[in-house]
């Protein structure tokens, strides 16, 4: 579904992607995992076309998005959807116009459909019932349901996670692992996360992959992950401050 071929993204003097190399099978949850400024984030906006890369090839069901521009970028995007760090829900929209912005943003008129659509959705994400409330009315965990609602509205073939369970109690995160791997498992999307939460990373994942100075260092299911020698990954999935190998900051 997705092959990343020698990617590069600088910013200034920057490097932060340099000739990284991926493939998300279809069907695959694939976790990204690697410190706090490595250029996860940068990553999954590379891949939804948010950003335009310096070298490099992100290969979308046999296109190539780095080389689409206008309608055949606004019409390949309509493969994914995206669950923001932040959530990102408009706060003066409800909860329905929320889930179904995309509808009323592209002008569709038939509303029973949309209302249906919507209502599946909530049901999916666990919150019948809540069409009516606003942004400031929720929790951190019902915001971030309400996100993923909006995500798989369209019923997309690849779903993005930025930091899904950034901001949250261990429980309500719990929760939210809990709901992507039972969405994964009833909608059958290709998925790829970005995450520095470990616990998270391996339950969700079917593979698990370190980015580490601008290239993916390794990967592999959680399991083989978990048992590797590499000192680099040893580190960041024990949480080691110290050790044999140091992590620089943003690295």
């Amino acid at each position: 579904m997705i092959e990343i071929i020698n990617l590069c993204k600088s910013f200034g003097d920057k490097i932060v992607l340099e000739n990284l190399n991926l493939k998300i099978n279809t069907g695959e949850t694939v976790v990204i995992i690697g410190r706090s400024g490595c250029g996860k984030s940068v990553l999954l906006k590379l891949i939804i076309g948010l950003l335009r890369p310096d070298a490099g090839e992100i290969i979308i069901d046999g296109e190539d998005i780095t080389r689409l521009k206008g309608k055949e970028l606004d019409r390949l995007r309509m493969k994914f959807g995206m669950l923001f760090q932040s959530s990102a829900l408009f706060d003066s929209l409800t909860v329905k116009e929320n889930v179904g912005f995309f509808f009323y943003e592209h002008g569709y008129t038939e509303k029973e459909k949309i209302e249906k659509r919507i209502n599946e959705c909530l049901n999916l994400v666990g919150l019948p019932g809540i069409e009516g409330f606003y942004p400031a009315q929720l929790s951190g965990g019902m915001k971030k349901r309400v996100a993923l609602a909006r995500a798989i509205c369209m019923h997309p073939e690849i779903i993005l996670y930025d930091e899904p369970t950034t901001g949250l109690d261990p429980i309500t995160a719990d929760a939210i692992n809990n709901l992507i791997v039972e969405l994964h498992d009833k909608i059958r999307v290709t998925a790829l996360a970005v995450t520095h939460d470990m616990k998270s990373a391996f339950k969700i994942g079917d593979r698990i992959a370190m980015l580490y100075k601008g290239k993916i260092i390794a990967s592999g299911t959680p399991q083989e992950i978990m048992e590797m020698n590499n000192p680099i990954v040893k580190q960041f999935i024990q949480g080691e401050s110290e050790g044999v190998i140091a992590v620089e900051e943003g690295g």
